[in-house]
């Protein structure tokens, strides 16, 4: 069994399940909520047998595939998983079957457009696929592919789904992208280039960990500048899929327009296949260009922290709200990952996890309401806890896991993120720190105007949870109060990955300040 093909069939089950759904006659296409969901399943149930099977003391890589693809390219279909791989992959394995119940009827209303259940279903079953195959592929060329390629069903799930601006809010979500895609294209292109001209090699190649294993032992090397370039290539792509402040302006309004269950699977799911990139690709490829533009990278990563919160405090849109906080969080992933220190790496690969769990919590929750009152407008909602207080009770639990209360899941992220950057940049963690002010301010006002005070106008028939959205909801609030009182089980898995790949960039932890065993 050691050689079966695990991973392949982690991404060709919802991939092909996508197709089969696709093609469903008409007089079956209600069928396709109950397929979708059942695919989804296999999924999760697949993605927890791996991690039940994965060691952390083992392998850095397992379950690893490799064949042959284009040997003429020097490129194979290669694929394994590390720590941090396996713990995003179990986060899209646990999302997808609750955001297809979350979404149940989102697709309803356009069955005379051709876009009944059966397109939304198989679009979001794709967008799974194809970020399983990112987080496993270890070949740079297999990776761009399919980092590309998820673009084309998130768009369609956004510009046919969405609200009234939904096509705008698409368009320029595949601009951005697509022009991120484009210097990433030139310097995978590159990358061939230079590994083909190098006696290293026998002739070019996309294999990631042969690279990253020539570049270690000193076998091959970059021209400084042909690194920069390089590097720059690859992280505008990832910084604009983050995205990194000043790359962010996408994510409102297409957060904004799109369905609730798709601006999830958007920000928790797929934007994170940009952070786990650079963790990936641009530090172990690029180790020493990581190193030179390391300042300038945490210096926007805390401008994107700030700048995030205080325009979330100035939201009058719930979810518009909900997506500047989501560039906030990016932030302080990217932080934590240029900082190039255990604690700040290991926090923002847990971030990643964590975000994906209280996002889809807080914008799920805030969904639900939406679509009760028929209005995002902040303004609108008032008194809310007294005619659905179980929904009010789970959005301030959201609510708190988005501030980073100590006992939910990010917080123990968000403390190594500021505990790793403090060690080398104390000026930038304290910078970062006042975010977590302006949080609290952002998540308790927004619950004192929506939940509390008397009963608004139009509010009193507001229901509470269902139980279809209570089987989405539940789960979350568990994971968020699990992982934050027992953030082990995860930092178990990816510490391992997380030293690998500061010892192959030959970036120790910077000494303490205070020698051991002196006082001051």
């Amino acid at each position: 069994m050691t050689n079966f093909p695990w991973l392949t069939l982690l991404w060709a089950i919802p991939v092909v399940g996508a197709a089969v759904i696709i093609v469903l006659p008409a007089s079956l296409r209600q069928l396709a909520k109950y397929a979708g969901l059942v695919v989804a399943l296999l999924v999760l149930a697949l993605s927890l047998m791996l991690a039940a099977r994965f060691d952390p003391a083992g392998e850095q890589f397992q379950f690893v595939e490799n064949h042959p693809w284009i040997p003429s390219f020097g490129t194979g279909y290669i694929l394994g998983l590390d720590g941090i791989a396996l713990a995003l992959v179990v986060l899209t394995a646990v999302l997808m079957p609750l955001l297809l119940i979350a979404g149940w009827n989102d697709a309803d209303d356009r069955p005379g457009l051709g876009r009944g259940p059966h397109s939304y279903i198989a679009l979001t079953l794709a967008v799974e696929g194809m970020v399983l195959m990112s987080l496993a592929a270890l070949d740079i060329l297999l990776f761009f592919i399919f980092f590309e390629a998820m673009l084309i069903p998130m768009y369609f799930l956004i510009g046919g789904f969405g609200g009234a601006n939904r096509g705008r809010a698409a368009l320029k979500f595949l601009l951005y992208s697509l022009s991120g895609g484009l210097a990433m294209l030139a310097a995978v292109v590159g990358l061939y280039v230079v590994t083909s001209a190098d006696k290293a090699f026998d002739g070019g190649t996309f294999d990631f960990r042969a690279i990253v294993d020539a570049l270690g032992s000193g076998k091959f090397t970059l021209q400084p500048g042909v690194a920069h370039a390089l590097f720059l290539g690859f992280m505008v792509a990832f910084a604009v899929k983050a995205p990194l402040w000043p790359f962010h302006t996408w994510l409102p309004g297409a957060a904004e327009e799109a369905t609730p269950a798709s601006a999830v699977l958007m920000m928790a799911v797929m934007d994170k296949v940009g952070t786990f990139g650079m963790l990936r690709y641009c530090l172990p490829l690029f180790p020493d260009s990581a190193t030179y533009f390391r300042p300038a990278i945490s210096t926007l990563a805390v401008i994107g922290i700030v700048y995030g919160a205080i325009l979330a405090i100035g939201q009058t849109d719930v979810m518009r709200l909900i997506a500047y906080t989501s560039i906030s969080h990016f932030g302080f992933i990217i932080l934590g990952i240029f900082v190039m220190t255990s604690q700040g790496q290991s926090g923002s690969a847990l971030y990643m996890v964590n975000h994906g769990i209280s996002t889809a919590a807080l914008f799920l929750i805030a969904g639900f309401l939406v679509s009760r009152r028929g209005t995002r407008a902040i303004a609108a909602y008032g008194g809310v806890q007294k005619v659905a207080p179980v929904l009010a009770g789970t959005f301030l639990v959201a609510g708190m896991a988005t501030l980073a209360l100590p006992g939910l899941a990010p917080f123990i992220s968000e403390f190594l993120v500021l505990i790793g950057t403090f060690t080398r940049y104390p000026a930038l963690a304290v910078c970062a720190t006042i975010a977590l002010v302006l949080s609290a301010l952002y998540v308790l006002w927004l619950y004192q105007r929506m939940m509390t005070g008397p009963v608004t106008d139009g509010n009193e028939t507001v229901r509470d949870l269902r139980p279809r959205e209570l089987v989405v909801v539940a789960p979350l609030i568990a994971l968020l109060i699990a992982l934050g009182v027992y953030p082990k089980i995860a930092l178990d898995v990816i510490n391992p990955a997380v030293t690998a790949t500061l010892t192959s960039i030959h970036q120790p932890d910077p000494p303490p300040a205070v020698a051991e065993g002196t006082r001051p």
